[in-house]
C-alpha cells in the first residue's frame, strides 16, 4: 500500500526519466504578490516562468508545492476538504504539449512500474468548446489512442475544463483525470459527466495555449506550456480504498494523539457525527497551523491578513477541543508529531519546531483568556436575559460577544441553552454577513492588484526592494536581512531583521542612498550560475529560501547584487523618487518599513 511519502516520491522519479528538472518548493508566503494571502496552487509560485521567464532549471520541470486554501474552510470536517495540502506538479514550459503530457500521466498511473492503476477505472473530461474556443480533441484523440474508451471521456464546459491565471493574461483547455471510487468495475457509459459521485479527480493538465486579451479576444501564445497538479492526499486516499483522507497516514497520528488527550475515540460505529467532525477539524488546522508557523518566512497570529487566518484556524481547533473535552492548551502535543512526520520531505518544520511549539501555546492560551472573558461578560448578561418572557437572546447581543470579545457564536449558544436560553441566530446571521462584507471590502482594497496584472508598477517597486535592502545593510549593518516583501500598485512593505526602531536621522540617511542610486542610472543585469557561484561571488540569498542549484543573480550597478527571481527595470532611473512613509515593529526583532516611489 503506497503512502503519502512514497507517492510524492515515485512523482519525482518517474518525471526526472523523463528529463525533468527537480525544483524546490516554495514558501506558502507569496512573494510580491498582494493578490493573495498563501499560495494556493502548485502553479502560484512558477507565474512569472509561465508568463514567459527563462526558469534557470530549464524548461521541464517537477516538484511538490505546499498549498492553503482557506476559501471553503467552513466545509473542513468533512470527508475531503483540507486547508492545507501539497500538490505534486510536473510543467512544460514551451517544450512539450498536449499529446505528451497526456502520456506521460497515462504511463505514471497505469504502468506496473509505477502506479500500476486499472486502466478499466479511469475516466477523463476534456474541454467541450465554446463561443470563445473550439473544442479541444487534440487532448480527447490522445486519450483514445492510449486506450481509453469514447464512453470514459466527457466533454465539459468551460466552468469544468478551462483555466486562467485571472481575467486577462495566459489561459487554456485543461484535461481532468479521475478513479473509480465505486464497487467493482464502472458500468457503461459511467463518467465524471454522467455518474459524478463515484468519480475522484486525481489530476488535472492545464494547456497554456491562449492569452485572454479581454472578454472576448483570445490570441494563441508564441510559447504553449503544461501546468499539472495532482493533491498528494486526495491521492493517496483512493490509492489506499480509503473513503477519507483523514484515514490516511497524514491524519492517523494527529488523530490518535487526539485521542489521548480526550479521552474519546475517533470514527467508531455509533459516533456523533459532530464528535467526528471536531476530530477531523483539529487534525486539519493544527496541521495547517505548523506549516505556516514552520515556513521560512512564518507569519505570526494576529488581526490583519495572513496572520489572522492562522489566528482563526488555532482558535476554530480550540474551541473543537474544547467540544472534546479537552482543557487547556494542547495543540503541542500534536503539532510535534506533525514536525517529526513531515521533517524529511520538509526539514524546515524541524528547523522552527521550537518556534511552531511556543506560538501554538502561546496563542492557545491568549484565547483561552479571552474565552473566559466572553463567559463573563454573558454571566454579567444572564439576569437581564432570564427576565425575557420568549427566552430568546438578541443577536445583536450575541454578535457583540463575537466582536468585541471575540467570543464563538457556537459557545454563546452553548451557554445559552445551559440556561433555557436561545438565540436570535437569523440576527445574528444578518450581523455577521454584514461585518463580513465590510471587511472583504477593505481586503480587497487592501490586497487589489498583483505582480501579474499590474507588472509594470510591481516591477519598478521590485527593483527598488533589492535598493532598500542594500541601503539598510549599509547604514544599520550586515545583520539586516530581508524577512518579506509585499508589494502593490500603491506601495512596498519591506520586512528586514533589525533589534531596535530606525532614528529618524537612519531613516533619512537610507532615503538619501536609495535615491543616489535611482540618480545615477545604474544598469540592471542578470547572469545564471550555481548557487554556491553567486554566494562567492557577494551574492545576498535569503536565509530559509529555497533555491535551485541553478539560480538568477540580478546586479544593480556596483551597488546591489542578490539572488533573486525578478522581474526589474533595466536602469535605476526609470524608478522615480523613493521615499520612506512608515518604519514600524513587524515581530520580535523584524522591523517593517513602507515606501513609495514618486
Amino acid at each position: 500500500m503506497i503512502t503519502i511519502h512514497e507517492l510524492r516520491r515515485k512523482f519525482i522519479e518517474f518525471f526526472k526519466t523523463k528529463n525533468h528538472v527537480e525544483i524546490s518548493g516554495k514558501s506558502l508566503i507569496p512573494e510580491n504578490d498582494p493578490s493573495v494571502l498563501f499560495t494556493t496552487a502548485g502553479m502560484h509560485p512558477l507565474v512569472p516562468y509561465l508568463l514567459g521567464e527563462a526558469h534557470p532549471a530549464g524548461k521541464r520541470l517537477v516538484d511538490y508545492q505546499k498549498c492553503i486554501r482557506t476559501g471553503d474552510i467552513e466545509d473542513v470536517g468533512d470527508e475531503s476538504h483540507l486547508t492545507f495540502f501539497e500538490m505534486l506538479g510536473n510543467w512544460s514550459l514551451g517544450d512539450y504539449f498536449k499529446e505528451e503530457s497526456i502520456a506521460f500521466s497515462w504511463e505514471f498511473l497505469v504502468s506496473p512500474r509505477w502506479l500500476a492503476l486499472d486502466p478499466a477505472k479511469i475516466s477523463v473530461t476534456v474541454f467541450a468548446g465554446d463561443e470563445n474556443a473550439p473544442q479541444d480533441e487534440v487532448s480527447a484523440q490522445a486519450w483514445r489512442r492510449l486506450g481509453v474508451p469514447e464512453d470514459r471521456i466527457a466533454y465539459l464546459p468551460a466552468s469544468d475544463n478551462w483555466w486562467a491565471t485571472g481575467p486577462t493574461g495566459p489561459c487554456g483547455p485543461d484535461t481532468e483525470i479521475f478513479y473509480w471510487t465505486g464497487r467493482g468495475l464502472p458500468p457503461p457509459g459511467s463518467n465524471k459527466g454522467s455518474d459524478p459521485k463515484n468519480w475522484m479527480e486525481i489530476w488535472n493538465n492545464v494547456f497554456m495555449e491562449f492569452n485572454r486579451v479581454d472578454g472576448k479576444t483570445l490570441l494563441r501564445l508564441p510559447a504553449q506550456n503544461v501546468d499539472t497538479g495532482m493533491g498528494l492526499e486526495r491521492t493517496v486516499a483512493m490509492l489506499q480504498g480509503r473513503k477519507s483522507v483523514y484515514e490516511t497516514e497524514a491524519f492517523t497520528p494527529i488523530l490518535r494523539s487526539l485521542e489521548k488527550l480526550s479521552g474519546k475515540t475517533y470514527g467508531v460505529p455509533g459516533n456523533d457525527p459532530e464528535l467526528d467532525r471536531s476530530f477531523r477539524i483539529i487534525a486539519d488546522h493544527v496541521r495547517t497551523a505548523t506549516f505556516i508557523l514552520g515556513d521560512p518566512k512564518a507569519v505570526l497570529p494576529s488581526n490583519v491578513g495572513a496572520g489572522y487566518v492562522l489566528r482563526r484556524i488555532i482558535r476554530r481547533a480550540v474551541r473543537h477541543g474544547r467540544k472534546l473535552g479537552i482543557e487547556g492548551a494542547f495543540l503541542s502535543e500534536p503539532a510535534g508529531g506533525i514536525v517529526e512526520n513531515y521533517a524529511g520531505p520538509y526539514p524546515e518544520l524541524m528547523e522552527n519546531r521550537e518556534r511552531i511549539l511556543s506560538e501554538l501555546k502561546r496563542e492557545e492560551e491568549k484565547f483561552l483568556e479571552t474565552l473566559q472573558k466572553g463567559e463573563h461578560e454573558f454571566d454579567k448578561m444572564l439576569p437581564n436575559l432570564l427576565k425575557n418572557p420568549q427566552r430568546v437572546m438578541s443577536g445583536r447581543l450575541a454578535f457583540k460577544l463575537y466582536d468585541t470579545y471575540g467570543f464563538p457564536i457556537e459557545l454563546t449558544e452553548e451557554l445559552a441553552a445551559e440556561n433555557g436560553l436561545k438565540v436570535n441566530r437569523q440576527e445574528f446571521d444578518e450581523a455577521y454577513k454584514k461585518h463580513q462584507e465590510l471587511s472583504r471590502a477593505g481586503s480587497e482594497q487592501m490586497f487589489k492588484g498583483g505582480l501579474a496584472d499590474h507588472s509594470e508598477v510591481s516591477t519598478r517597486y521590485h527593483t527598488a526592494t533589492h535598493l532598500l535592502h542594500k541601503a539598510l545593510r549599509i547604514v544599520l549593518g550586515d545583520h539586516v536581512a530581508q524577512k518579506g516583501s509585499n508589494i502593490n500598485t500603491e506601495r512596498v512593505r519591506f520586512d528586514f531583521s533589525h533589534p531596535a526602531p530606525m532614528t529618524k536621522e537612519e531613516i533619512a540617511k537610507v532615503e538619501v542612498i536609495v535615491n543616489e542610486q535611482i540618480r545615477r542610472d545604474l544598469p540592471v543585469t542578470m547572469e545564471m550560475m550555481s548557487l554556491e557561484e553567486a554566494k562567492a561571488s557577494g551574492a545576498i540569498a535569503l536565509f530559509g529560501e529555497k533555491y535551485e542549484a541553478v539560480v538568477k543573480v540580478y546586479s544593480i550597478g556596483d551597488f546591489s547584487k542578490e539572488v533573486c527571481g525578478g522581474p526589474h527595470v533595466e536602469r535605476t532611473g526609470s524608478l522615480g523618487r523613493f521615499r520612506i512613509q512608515k518604519e514600524q515593529s513587524s515581530s520580535a526583532g523584524v522591523r517593517r518599513i513602507y515606501g513609495i516611489l514618486e
